[in-house]
Order: structure tokens, then C-alpha cells, then sequence
């Protein structure tokens, strides 16, 4: 264990294979001033040793790096559940969940809400940025109304998508929990409040009184696409507007304090907004220089494709190629991931549908074409492939599994060309190399040539070298 003097926090995070001092956080994010204030309260009030943290799918899943205590990793909107679980197994044990507000709000929602109602004994610390910060600034169920985020380019629209979710208000109602509050760490003041906050919940599940809800207004710049002294008076000036702070409950005997009503917000950076009837992907996500529309075609049959391997060996971006591929031909195409919590060596997959009309789903249950760069990816999705299809597989995979009647099997030199090269990253390359020179893509070889060198915009010498690669393993294999 660390010694207080550390505060809570180990002395070093080895994250991503690295003993660093610094957290994966971005600059100005609220988490990681949150995350201080925990472990500083773990710490001090020498609770580590008896301490579980439930960490979540989000921004904060790294926080068993971090904190000098005992953790138990939730699949994403699970931290409640978890919870639940271990502080009734555990109850001498002092149990915190830490969630975000896409997490808690959005599908995690009714593990939070049901485990409060039972009045569990643990705390639930529940951080709201107003959108999904990890996977890159989403509406979430707490997006203020007229926010723009990633998937409300024109404001968040409440006829369409409802209202703000009041968490600490809805959760206000249950009998059961014993302190419900609601502080911000968007300045010092509030950083202090937050802290004696914290504190007081630590205290509840260190005495055994019940459920404790502390939700955290925080800064996220990134998303909010501010610099960090404009993100933290965008909570000031318009999420604490829309989320008061205070106490709602002490403990099980006060009444709940009466919230007065929020006036719509007078913000230019929330005025209301035009909102099309009917908008096409361009308009919505473009940048300036607007991407050209697909153009129907009926000739062009719907292909379907599935990538497949570990986190890491480029599975997403090669199928970002095929679909990128597939819009500088004015294809209809979608994009559709699919990944572990692991920053590297989970399982990963991607689907691409590419078609000639509009398409329906992007999900892909039958694939074309399937590319699988190891042996679980291999047997996970060969028995998929439709009649008629190809299977394009890493020459390292045991093939023990058959694929189905009528499909082609193709066993591809991948990584050891990518190692003979002398760059073992570029393993993907080498299997758009393959998809190229088997002509089973339905695209040309110069727009796949071109999705590959934009794929590496922000490093254009990668880019040319990849091309350079791509060329030569067409040329070897």
C-alpha cells in the first residue's frame, strides 16, 4: 500500500505497458481532479485497506491504476449491479461505484435507480459532463437542451429527444437512500465543497447508514470543444443552471429540499436552432468542404464485409479504408465497430456494408467477405459467411473449422510480410493488399489506394509509405 503521503494514488500508473506519472485524462478534464479528491479522502480517512472500488465503462476505467485500493472492474452501465454485489458479500468492506453520466444515465440507468430503491449499502459517485466523453462527445441522457454534440450537430432538440435527465432529483423520490447531493469542481471553491462532499460519503459507507448518491458536475474541454477556463464557466453559467447544486437529502428523516425551476437557458452557445426535417450525412457532419452524396445505383450489388482480430492490429482502420474507399466512389456505405474495454489485445471487429441504395442496418450477420487475423476471430465468424463468399485469413491461424460449403478460403502471408517489411504494424496493410489483388471488394484499386493515404492525414509520410507497402506485398505475394 502507499503511504498517505501519496494521497491515495499510487506512485506510478502502469498503464499501456509504461510506468508514467500521469494520467490518460485530458487537460482540464473534472476526472481527474475527482479522482484526487478520492483517493485523498480514501487515504485520509485510512480507509484504503478496506475499500472496493467499482470502476465503470468510461472515461474513468482506468481509475484501478490509479487509486491504491481494491477493485472490481463492471461492464459498462454494470457499476451499480457490481456494487450491489460487492457490498453483500463484502459488508465490512467500504464499497464505492464511480460512473459517468453515460453510464449511470443512459443504460446503466435502472441498476442505479433499483439499487438505490433497495437502499444498498454503498456510494455512488456519478461524475456529469453532459455528454459521453470517452468514446468522443455523444448526446447523452444529461445533454443540456440546444447543446451541440456529435450526434446533436443542431443543438439537442427536446421534442425529439426529451429533456435533461435530473438524476439526483428522480433518485430523490426512492425512501431508501440516505444522502443525495449534487456539487460541481469547476472552480476552487466548489473543488473544496466537493471534497468535504466526497468525504461525507466515504463516512455513510464507513458507519453502515446506507445509500449515498454524490453526483460531480465536471469540465470535459475536449468535447465541449472549449479551452479548460471556458469549459469550467460552461458548468458554471449553464449546467449548474440546468443541475442546481445543494443537498437534497441528509439522511433518511429530512425532507427533501424543494428545487425552484430552471428558466430556459439565454446562452448564444445554447440558443435554439434550426433543426432540418431531413438533413444527409454531409450536411450534418461535413466540414466546410462538403462531402459529396452517394449516388444510387442500382447495378451495384450490397456487399457486406467483416474485419476481425485483436485490438491493435488495425482491424478498425481497415475497415475505415473499405468505407472510405466506398465514398469517394459515391457508394452508400456505414461503418460499424465493435470492441473490448482493452486498449490493446482485446477482441476487436468491424463491420462495412457498401451498396449501390440506401442501406437499412450496419450490422453484417452474413458477411461477403471476411477477414480475420486470428485464430478466436476465425472461429468465432467463419460459420457466418454466406454461400459464395471469401474468407481472407492470417497465415499464423490454426484453420481447424471448415467454412461453410461454397465459401473460399484464402490463408494470407499478413504479418509475416508486415514483419519482413520491417514494419510489423502494418499488418492491415497487407490484408488491403490481399483484398485488392483478389478483386473482391467491388471498388477499384485506386480509391482503396487512396482511403489508405487518408487514412494517415495527420501523418502524411505514413501514408505514402504505407502506399509504398500495399504495392509491394500485391507485388510479392
Amino acid at each position: 500500500m502507499a503511504t498517505i503521503e501519496q494521497k491515495g494514488m499510487y506512485a506510478k500508473f502502469p498503464r499501456s505497458g509504461k510506468n508514467v506519472s500521469f494520467t490518460h485524462y485530458c487537460p482540464g478534464c473534472g476526472h481527474g481532479i475527482i479522482n484526487k479528491l478520492i483517493a485523498e479522502a480514501c487515504a485520509e480517512m485510512g480507509l484504503q485497506d478496506n475499500t472496493i472500488f467499482v470502476d465503470p465503462v468510461g472515461c474513468g476505467v482506468f481509475t484501478y491504476y490509479y487509486w491504491d485500493a481494491s477493485h472490481i472492474s463492471a461492464a459498462h452501465g454494470r457499476a451499480s449491479a457490481a456494487a450491489t454485489g460487492a457490498c453483500r458479500a463484502r459488508p465490512d468492506a467500504v464499497t464505492i461505484a464511480y460512473q459517468g453520466d453515460g453510464d449511470l444515465g443512459a443504460i446503466g440507468f435502472n441498476n442505479a435507480f433499483q439499487a438505490a430503491s433497495r437502499g444498498e449499502k454503498f456510494g455512488c459517485i456519478f461524475v456529469n459532463n453532459s455528454l459521453y466523453g470517452m468514446t468522443g462527445g455523444q448526446m447523452a441522457p444529461t445533454t443540456l437542451a440546444g447543446e451541440t454534440t456529435t450526434t446533436s450537430p443542431f443543438g439537442r432538440d427536446t421534442s425529439l429527444t426529451g429533456y435533461p435527465l435530473h438524476v439526483c432529483e428522480v433518485f430523490n423520490q426512492l425512501k431508501a437512500p440516505v444522502y443525495i447531493a449534487r456539487v460541481s469542481v469547476a472552480d476552487t471553491r466548489r473543488i473544496m465543497q466537493a471534497k468535504q462532499a466526497i468525504r461525507k460519503v466515504f463516512e455513510i459507507q464507513r458507519d453502515k447508514k446506507g445509500y449515498a448518491l454524490l453526483e460531480i458536475i465536471a469540465p470535459c474541454p475536449t468535447n465541449f470543444k472549449m479551452d479548460a477556463q471556458k469549459a469550467a464557466e460552461f458548468c458554471i453559467n449553464e449546467i449548474e443552471k440546468e443541475f442546481p447544486l445543494g443537498v437534497f437529502r441528509d439522511d433518511t428523516t429530512k425532507a427533501p429540499e424543494e428545487s425552484s425551476p430552471v428558466e430556459p437557458s439565454t446562452s448564444p452557445l445554447l440558443a435554439p436552432k434550426t433543426v432540418p426535417l431531413f438533413a444527409s450525412c454531409a450536411e450534418l457532419f461535413a466540414e466546410k468542404d462538403a462531402i459529396e452524396p452517394a449516388i444510387d445505383d442500382n447495378t451495384f450489388a450490397e456487399r457486406r464485409f467483416k474485419f476481425a482480430g485483436y485490438g491493435g492490429q488495425g482491424i478498425l482502420s481497415l475497415g475505415l479504408t473499405i468505407a472510405e474507399a466506398a465514398r469517394l466512389e459515391k457508394r452508400h456505405t456505414l461503418w460499424f465497430p465493435s470492441y473490448g474495454p482493452e486498449q490493446r489485445g482485446g477482441s476487436a471487429n468491424c463491420s462495412v456494408v457498401v451498396s449501390g441504395t440506401p442501406i437499412g442496418s450496419p450490422t453484417v450477420e452474413h458477411p461477403d467477405v471476411l477477414v480475420c487475423m486470428n485464430q478466436p476471430a476465425y472461429e468465432r465468424f467463419v460459420g457466418d459467411v454466406r454461400e459464395g463468399g471469401i474468407v481472407i485469413v492470417d497465415e499464423t491461424v490454426p484453420v481447424k473449422v471448415d467454412p461453410p460449403a461454397g465459401v473460399k478460403l484464402v490463408v494470407w502471408p499478413a504479418i509475416r510480410m508486415a514483419e519482413e517489411f520491417g514494419v510489423p504494424k502494418a499488418a492491415n496493410t497487407m490484408m488491403l493488399a490481399a483484398l485488392k489483388k483478389l478483386n473482391c471488394t467491388g471498388l477499384s484499386g485506386e480509391s482503396l489506394e487512396t482511403a489508405l493515404v487518408a487514412s494517415f492525414k495527420k501523418k502524411p509520410a505514413l501514408g505514402e509509405k504505407n502506399r509504398e507497402l500495399l504495392k509491394k506485398a500485391e507485388a510479392t505475394a
